[in-house]
Order: structure tokens, then C-alpha cells, then sequence
């Protein structure tokens, strides 16, 4: 049976025990994309931003579940950036400094943020402390480095890098002294890691099959295997809080496709579909 989300006693959308699933939702009526926010039990998803003409996308909870980061920008270029937000759309802030950037992530003690940035022609990661300075830029390459996701212990963060070549791979880089270790190959097809509490990293590729599936690896390379076989495209993987489940976009190969939300047991088992309207549902993260 569906399980609405519910609303805690400060009004905060799947307070205590309903870990809510934040997303970004676009559709061929409304091609301007909203956050919204659904149970992973299930039921109607509570629309939480309601910007015309803004687009608000890639949503990144805070360690306490008490704020979400997000992207947001106008056609006009007047609105671009990291924001944060409540759990429930309220006391919108915008993050200073961050024009143009991507794909923010909350650290886990709560003070800062990674992002991806343009510097010339490339993208780099950069952290900053939550209010935005001091921003520092952790990579320096030719390729194009995106989608940081944080270690537990916040000692490094892995994310995806580009080549010119047209392959990406999973890095890791050491916080402290900013070495970088390969974890997947140089040959790969890699993007939108997530490192869960657990120590496992969950990330999209597009194997031999040509379609994009989800993946597991250890920190360390190690361990990789498979977790979901279809022939269409599974992207953006999002861990539970407990590191049991995951949350995925799937979709085809075709933008007129509706996209929706699945979850998956990590050991590949458990398929469910979450969302089911003719919609673009992308870039879920869970709440922690």
C-alpha cells in the first residue's frame, strides 16, 4: 500500500521516519522544471518550488534533512546558481559565488559544499563553505570534472571525469593533499557517482549493451559489479540512509520518453517503480 508523505511537526516534508526522495520533474506541458518531494513508500509527489521560467534542478539534502541545495537559472541569466532551500521550499538563499556551477553536494558534517564550476572551456571541482567563501578549486585538468559526491567521514570525494575522447571515469581525491586515485578505467563510460554510508559508490554506465546501467565499486576500485540489466537508460543513483536501497532515474534513449523514478536493493533485487505520471523525473537524492 502507497504511503503519503507526510509532515512532521514543524512542517517539514517526510519528517522523522519518511525519508523523503527529492527531485527535479519537468513535462512536455510544463518543459520548465520544479523540485518536488515523494515518500519512498510512495503516493503523490508535494511540489515544492513553483518558479515560471526558472528552472530549479539537481537537489543535494543537508546531513540534518533540514535543508535542500539546488541548482537554479533563467533563460535571461539573471537567476544562476546554488541556492538552498527548507524541507518544505521556504527561506530561499542563493550561495554567493557559484555562477554557473553544478551539481552541488552537502558534506556530511554540514559546512560545506562541493560543485562542479566552468573555468575556461573545462569544469572543475570546488568546495566552499556553505555561505560560499572561501571557494577553492580542488582540480586542475584538461578534461571535464563533474558530479562530486562526499566519503562518509568527508576525508575525500569521488566524481566523474570527461576526456576529450568521449570516456568518463571515477575518480577519488584526497581532501587534505588533493592526490587523485583512479577507480574505474580510463576506457569507461562513468558518470553521477554517489558514495553511500556504507562505503560503496554507486554510479551510471553505459556498458557493451549501449544502454546505461547502475554500477557498484569500492572506494578503492575493487569489487565492481552490475546491479540493473534493462534495456533502457538508469542514471543518477541516489543511496537510502542505510545503504540498503537505491533511487534512479529510468527512461529510453529518446527525450519525448517519459522518464520516472525506480528504487533497487542494492544487491539488484526489489525493482520498484516510484513515480508513474508522463513526466521527466531525474536527479533524485534521498533524505538522510
Amino acid at each position: 500500500m502507497a504511503v503519503p508523505l507526510t509532515l512532521g511537526a514543524a512542517g517539514d516534508a517526510g519528517a522523522a521516519v519518511d525519508h523523503s526522495i527529492v527531485f527535479a520533474r519537468y513535462t512536455a506541458t510544463a518543459p520548465v522544471e520544479d523540485l518536488y518531494a515523494v515518500s519512498p513508500g510512495g503516493g503523490a509527489p508535494v511540489k515544492l518550488t513553483h518558479t515560471a521560467g526558472v528552472s530549479d534542478v539537481m537537489p543535494s539534502w543537508s546531513p540534518d534533512g533540514k535543508r535542500v541545495a539546488f541548482v537554479r537559472y533563467g533563460s535571461g541569466g539573471a537567476i544562476d546558481g546554488i541556492w538552498t532551500m527548507t524541507s518544505t521550499g521556504s527561506d530561499l538563499k542563493a550561495v554567493p559565488g557559484t555562477k554557473g556551477a553544478s551539481d552541488p553536494a552537502w558534506s556530511p558534517d554540514g559546512k560545506r559544499i562541493a560543485y562542479d564550476k566552468p573555468v575556461g572551456t573545462q569544469r572543475e571541482i570546488y568546495v566552499a563553505d556553505i555561505d560560499g567563501t572561501p571557494a577553492t578549486r580542488l582540480t586542475h585538468t584538461a578534461a571535464d570534472d563533474l558530479h562530486p559526491t562526499w566519503s562518509p567521514d568527508g576525508r575525500y570525494l569521488a566524481f566523474n571525469r570527461a576526456d576529450a575522447g568521449g570516456h568518463s571515469r571515477v575518480m577519488r581525491i584526497r581532501l587534505s593533499t588533493l592526490a587523485q586515485t583512479a577507480v574505474t578505467a580510463s576506457d569507461s563510460h562513468d558518470w553521477a557517482p554517489d558514495w553511500s554510508h556504507g562505503d560503496r559508490i554507486a554510479f551510471s554506465r553505459v556498458d557493451s549493451s549501449g544502454f546505461a546501467r547502475l554500477y557498484l565499486v569500492r572506494p578503492d576500485g575493487t569489487g565492481l559489479h552490475r546491479i540493473t540489466t534493462a534495456r533502457l537508460n538508469d542514471k543518477n543513483p541516489s543511496w537510502s540512509p542505510d545503504g540498503s536501497r537505491l533511487v534512479f532515474t529510468r527512461g529510453g534513449g529518446d527525450d519525448a520518453d517519459p522518464e520516472h523514478l525506480f528504487l533497487v536493493r542494492a544487491d539488484g533485487t526489489g525493482l520498484t517503480q516510484l513515480t508513474k505520471t508522463d513526466s521527466h523525473d531525474l536527479e533524485a537524492d534521498w533524505r538522510p
